[in-house]
């Protein structure tokens, strides 16, 4: 238990560091409630395992927030943000990791100007070396998959070398702790 709570603590520092905004959830309902408070406009909810099992998009629904569940590519540039289930993290560098084949969670992930993360806690690796194991299970479930390697809000610095936030993806990256979401990191 000790080294969970110091490797969440290591994440949560690291995500921190580059921009994320990290919310230690003791429950899905209060997560639910921070979303519905946070969002303002239509939120891009795609299909996704955990998502599927804990009936994500009823609950959202119950909690009022205006949800896009289909028709994505016409309806991904009127969404506010996004929210999708993550794989896993690596604490040294506060990184997300999603299997991120279907086009619906690259768009819920890059599209919206604000994404919403749901991470449980037991999926946090030390380091991307930690990490190699469910990588190459990922990759042999499926050798033509997409992962995405996410860490903080999009950011750039190519324009005449001067940081700009959100100018390729979100602007704001909301990574919401959730005990007991999934342990399983080929499960997003």
């Amino acid at each position: 238990m000790k080294k969970s709570t110091e490797l969440k603590k290591k994440f949560v520092a690291a995500a921190e560091l580059v921009g994320a905004q990290v919310v230690d959830c003791k429950s899905l309902k209060q997560a639910i409630e921070y979303l519905a408070e946070q969002i303002d406009g239509p939120l891009l909810c795609p299909t996704f395992a955990s998502g599927k099992r804990i009936k994500l998009v009823d609950k959202l629904s119950k909690a009022g927030v205006e949800l896009i569940t289909d028709d994505f590519r016409q309806q991904a540039p009127h969404a506010k943000a996004g929210m999708t289930g993550v794989n896993f993290a690596m604490a040294d560098t506060g990184s997300l990791a999603l299997e991120s084949t279907a086009e619906d969670i690259r768009l819920a992930t890059t599209l919206p100007e604000v994404h919403f993360a749901l991470l449980d806690p037991l999926k946090i690796f030390t380091d991307s070396l930690a990490a190699v194991e469910p990588l190459r299970q990922l990759h042999l479930r499926d050798p033509r998959n997409y992962i995405a390697y996410i860490t903080g809000p999009s950011r750039t610095a190519d324009i005449e070398r001067v940081l700009t936030i959100g100018v390729h993806g979100p602007k704001e990256l909301h990574i919401l702790l959730v005990p007991k979401l999934s342990s399983d990191p080929l499960e997003m």
